[in-house]
């Protein structure tokens, strides 16, 4: 692009030098203002607290490294001067060419805006810091904007950060590097950020503490530009420095002259022009990379750049944030403002619910949580119950692994003891009936575990669905929470009782119509003819009987008379015990299916119901139940304020992208 300077028409009482040094515009102003403006525009919305960061020129450096002096060059004003950090919050400096001769400046901080001028802007500024920081020697994280419209400043918005020092002054918080490196840090990470390194000619670069923050960030210098001040005052080795480029400035270096006591910016500028045409050593710097002329040209054409690369992934960030937090608006439950609307909300509250519920406990789905196995709650319940028919065969095995040396001993044991006048080789009902009540105690507390297994398990699940539904509205959580606890609780004692009543009956009656009970009983009486040949078998001490193992059998020898009862005893203990043992599992199944199907359709939704609304008073205060709690209308209020900031920032980028497309297409 062709570069065009302006004259500017003076009047007579300005620098003569002014005529032959034009202002620091270009043709880049008249294409780069309305970008820089959306920009800048975007920024004074706080459009970087939704997440969108803008692309931004960011100015850091160490103290003393002459970066109040490039910014007063580039804006033609004074910036406040003196010992120690000079700049205590971030300064967005806004500057505009300003078609008037009169220079319009003003201070926008904390929701305000200050008119100052150029006699007093220095104070200005530090007034305002005062105000933000303290009157103290402390930063702050809060910014602090001057925008600075006048003739002949290149359009740039710059952000000042405060230099860097390692040591903490008297007045200055021990850990100021700390602070003053966080927030360097926080402006110049973004990829959107150009960062300007300003560097004193007199140090070492690669010693910079600078450098090193800005190197941690943009390994490969890509987004950082370096403006070598005091170039006058350490020529020796300039040119090999910037040259050489050992701490890789990917954009360049510029190379100024400070402006001196009371110079005013066009002579400072001259003697700046001359010192680069006329010094030995300086002169041998190529021009492009040479003075505040240049700098202003290299700035705003990085700056036009950054922008047209960024401008449409902001457009997209923007539309995307815009629809995720309508989206996130529209999921809030809507205000309430009647006892209709109170009671519709409740209801649909219980019935969804309800619903999920249904789904997840009754029918097995559980498309609500696809990855939270814990809520896939009828593949848990049947884990639940497998687990409980192995622990019931578990100490059926256990029981049979003791049979092997105490072969018909308990067996023996009943029925001496309740032998009477009667036939011989006959089985009392009563001692039948005494060895399975010892083996149904000692089984007794397994289904009474499972019982209280499953309903600690499903009122973790109810708890956590309705809570889920209800978590806008903390008091009616807590009624509910309170209701359904007090339901499960209940339905804990039923289920409890019930086992304990199936137990009582399997202790008082044998009774079964299954016909494998007569199939089983059958087969393992088969082995009779064979056990009591064994027995007889001096040479023999074992055997093996199916159905029962192998067991020893020369503890017997001396019980011929009641052998044969005792045998039969056990094998119909062996068959009948099995018949038992399924039946206790059938009947834990069937019972709290039916107990978790009242429970889901209608014993959870009455409780609720009476909790909220059967007692005095109740009833009345269902919209205080139904109240937004403090969390949701915070979240509604934050929401609202994104949205609104995001439709206004979607407004200014429409517009210039708008603007953008005519210029294009003419």
């Amino acid at each position: 692009m062709e570069e065009t300077k302006t004259l500017t028409v003076i009047n007579s009482d300005e620098h003569p030098l002014q005529t032959k040094y034009p202002p620091l515009i270009s043709s880049f102003n008249s294409q780069i203002r309305p970008l820089l403006d959306a920009i800048d525009d975007l920024r004074h919305l706080n459009i970087m607290k939704e997440g969108i960061q803008l692309p931004t020129i960011v100015v850091v450096g160490d103290q003393s490294s002459g970066k109040s002096s490039v910014l007063e060059s580039l804006a033609g004003i004074n910036l406040p001067r003196g010992q120690g950090i000079c700049t205590r919050v971030p300064l967005i400096m806004r500057l505009q060419h300003h078609p008037s001769l009169t220079p319009n400046l003003c201070l926008e901080y904390l929701n305000k805006s200050v008119d100052t001028d150029e006699q007093n802007v220095a104070e200005s500024i530090e007034s305002a810091t005062w105000e933000i920081a303290g009157s103290g020697k402390g930063i702050s994280h809060t910014p602090l904007t001057l925008v600075v419209k006048k003739n002949g400043v290149p359009d740039l918005t710059m952000v000042d950060l405060p230099g860097i020092t390692r040591v903490a002054v008297q007045g200055q918080p021990e850990n100021i590097y700390e602070q003053i490196h966080d927030i360097i840090m926080e402006y110049i990470t973004p990829e959107e950020s150009i960062i300007l390194n300003v560097l004193s000619a007199a140090v070492d670069f690669s010693t910079c503490e600078s450098i090193r923050m800005s190197q941690k960030v943009d390994k490969s210098g890509e987004r950082t530009l370096a403006v070598v001040t005091k170039a006058d005052k350490a020529p020796e080795g300039l040119l090999e420095k910037v040259t050489t480029d050992d701490v890789r400035i990917g954009l360049g270096y510029v190379c100024v002259r400070n402006r001196i006591g009371d110079e005013t910016y066009v002579e400072a500028r001259a003697e700046e022009a001359s010192l680069f045409q006329s010094h030995p050593q300086l002169s041998r710097i190529e021009k492009s990379m040479v003075g505040v002329p240049v700098l202003a040209e290299k700035l705003t054409a990085i700056q036009a750049t950054s922008i047209a690369r960024c401008l449409p992934r902001i457009v997209k960030q923007i539309n995307d944030k815009l629809n995720s937090s309508i989206a996130e608006l529209n999921k809030l439950p809507s205000s309430l403002s009647s006892h209709a609307e109170a009671m519709a909300t409740f209801m649909k509250i219980l019935g969804s619910s309800k619903e999920s519920l249904r789904k997840i406990l009754v029918r097995g789905e559980y498309e609500e949580y696809p990855d939270d196995k814990e809520m896939h709650c009828t593949a848990r319940l049947a884990e639940f119950l497998n687990d409980f028919s192995c622990k019931l065969m578990d100490k059926e095995r256990v029981d049979n692994d003791d049979v092997d040396e105490n072969f018909l001993v308990e067996e023996i044991r009943v029925l001496e003891e309740a032998k009477g006048i009667g036939l011989p080789n006959f089985v009392p009902r009563a001692a039948f009936l005494n060895i399975m009540q010892n083996k149904i105690n000692q089984i007794s507390v397994i289904p009474e575990d499972f019982a209280c297994k499953v309903w600690d398990y499903v009122e973790i699940i109810v708890l956590s669905v309705l809570g889920q539904h209800s978590e806008n509205y903390p008091q009616l959580a807590s009624s509910t929470r309170r209701a359904a606890q007090n339901m499960i609780l209940k339905m804990k004692g039923q289920s409890l009782s019930r086992v304990k009543e199936i137990i009582e009956m399997e202790k008082v009656a044998d009774y079964t119509c299954s016909p494998e009970y007569m199939v089983k009983c059958n087969n393992l009486m088969e082995n009779l003819a064979e056990f009591t040949k064994t027995v007889n078998d001096t040479r023999r001490l074992r055997m093996e009987i199916e159905g029962i193992g192998e067991v020893a059998v020369h503890h017997l020898r001396k019980l011929e008379n009641i052998l044969q009862p005792a045998f039969e005893m056990k094998m119909r203990v062996t068959a009948y015990w099995q018949i038992v043992l399924r039946r206790l599992v059938d009947f834990m199944a069937l019972h709290l299916l039916l107990s978790i199907h009242n429970l889901v359709d209608k014993e959870l939704e009455d409780e609720i119901i009476d909790e909220l609304f059967g007692g005095p008073g109740h009833g009345s205060g269902i919209e205080k139940c139904l109240e937004e709690s403090p969390a949701v209308a915070g979240k509604r209020e934050k929401l609202s304020k994104s949205v609104e900031l995001l439709k206004k920032s979607k407004d200014k980028v429409a517009n210039i992208m708008d603007r953008i497309a005519v210029t294009t297409s003419s």
